[in-house]
């Protein structure tokens, strides 16, 4: 019999957000002991995912460069080349890419962002600069 809320329907399972599951597979990756395969991130993530699920996220994420891949058999090992911040950086650039008037992005970007997230951005375009003279 299915499980169902109080109204007499059926539950359904959360929808995760985007990027969501990319971010929780990465995490998997992180917590490995070196390479892996996809059997052993569809156990770590658990919920009932699907095996071809977690092979679409891995393949997804290698596109991005976010994961690095070595044939193992039949199969692949999958490692980790980004952190969820990278993987954010991977999506900012591939947005920023897209668009055909990059100053005019960069610029509503900037504009939009707080004091503090401004300083930031000024801090690391600093470090940027003087790490390139040396």
């Amino acid at each position: 019999m299915a499980d169902r809320n109080e109204g007499g329907a059926p539950h359904q399972a959360r929808r995760r957000g985007q990027g969501e599951l990319e971010a929780q597979v990465l995490a998997a990756l992180r917590d490995a002991p070196g390479p892996v395969n996809a059997g052993w991130v569809q156990e770590r993530l658990g919920g009932g995912l699907a095996y071809t699920t977690v092979i679409t996220i891995l393949t997804r994420l290698h596109g991005k460069g976010a994961v690095a891949r070595e044939r193992a058999g039949r199969s692949f090992a999958w490692t980790p080349t980004a952190d969820e911040a990278g993987l954010a950086a991977l999506r900012m650039r591939r947005v920023l890419d897209a668009e055909e008037d990059r100053e005019a992005v960069l610029a509503s970007f900037v504009t939009a962002l707080t004091p503090g997230d401004e300083q930031v951005l000024r801090d690391l375009l600093a470090q940027a600069v003087d790490e390139g003279e040396d």
